[in-house]
């Protein structure tokens, strides 16, 4: 069970979180703020997966907090608990790393389902991670090995070609699970939604994120017409947004939303977007390319 720690300067809502997250089993509470002032020493020592955190503290912002904890070495996930509706401020908390929000007052349909979609990005961090770990242990045997391989005969290129063959399997398969996740999304027939594959098969073939790339210069790479190339992709990623916000709207516990709300898009821009879809908002959530892509290759990637 992962471990949650509460840095609230309102004892009742403290009160209120622990017991909606110990009633429902959400997660282990391995310590809060007392007086509304957090020790930073404390969190680190508690170890949590995640940190669910005020954005407005006394002396210093949520935000602050959290680069902070950071620079400490801090590797838990960060929710933001915030009745903020500004954009600069909003943009500020993600810059400081936070990617999830939780919005005043708090309900628990809400906190259940982010909390759920955190802790499972967590288990597939980790499970990636090993996967990665076991990965690079076996290219390391083979290049231990490379010397014994090439002079044993027609064997050492049998099993090079399975390792090779392989290796295209999972290619086609992070495909298949790209291509998938869209479809779930209402995107695949869109025309920026082939735009997209494109997009990550090129960083999956070389190994790269989206977060050190330029979208321009991608689809300066893969089209003739790059502007053109990039514009279907914003229009497909701004569909997607929609069909889960009104997946949202029509059913709050759905799988595909329950999923995707707050990994492939942040849950922000999400409520922004159902907000929008009411005639709440005069305007609905915004899209980031980069995100998107990064978040999306990640969660293909787990899917396999």
């Amino acid at each position: 069970m992962m471990g949650i720690y509460i840095v609230e300067d309102d004892d009742t809502m403290i009160e209120i979180l622990e017991d909606m997250i110990e009633e429902y089993e959400l997660a282990e509470v391995v310590g809060a703020t007392e007086n509304g002032i957090p020790d930073l020493d404390e969190i680190l020592d508690a170890r949590p997966d995640i940190v669910l955190i005020d954005f407005l503290m006394p002396g210093k912002d949520g935000a602050e907090l959290v680069r902070e904890l950071r620079r400490k070495g801090c590797g838990a996930h960060f929710i933001m608990i915030s009745q903020v509706s500004s954009k600069d401020m909003i943009a500020k908390a993600y810059d400081a790393g936070i990617e999830f929000f939780i919005s005043k007052p708090i309900n628990l349909i809400e906190v259940k389902s982010v909390i759920a979609n955190v802790s499972r990005q967590i288990r597939n961090e980790r499970a990636i991670e090993q996967l990665r770990n076991m990965f690079m242990s076996e290219v390391g045997l083979g290049a231990d090995t490379g010397m014994q391989r090439a002079v044993s005969g027609p064997g050492a290129a049998a099993a090079e070609f399975k390792a090779e063959k392989t290796e295209e399997e999972r290619r086609q398969e992070f495909e298949r699970s790209v291509v998938r996740i869209l479809s779930r999304l209402g995107m695949s027939g869109e025309k920026g939604g082939a735009d997209i594959v494109s997009i990550c098969m090129y960083l999956y073939d070389r190994g790269r994120s989206m977060s050190r790339e330029s979208i321009g210069q991608i689809c300066g790479t893969l089209s003739d017409a790059p502007k053109s190339m990039e514009q279907r992709v914003r229009r497909a990623i701004a569909v997607g947004l929609t069909n889960i916000a009104h997946l949202g709207i029509e059913d709050f516990m759905n799988d595909t939303f329950s999923e995707y709300s707050n990994t492939l898009f942040p849950f922000e821009e999400v409520r922004a977007e159902m907000d929008y879809i009411r005639g709440k908002n005069a305007y609905g959530g915004k899209t980031s390319i980069k995100k998107f892509i990064e978040s999306l290759m990640f969660r293909a990637e787990h899917e396999l």
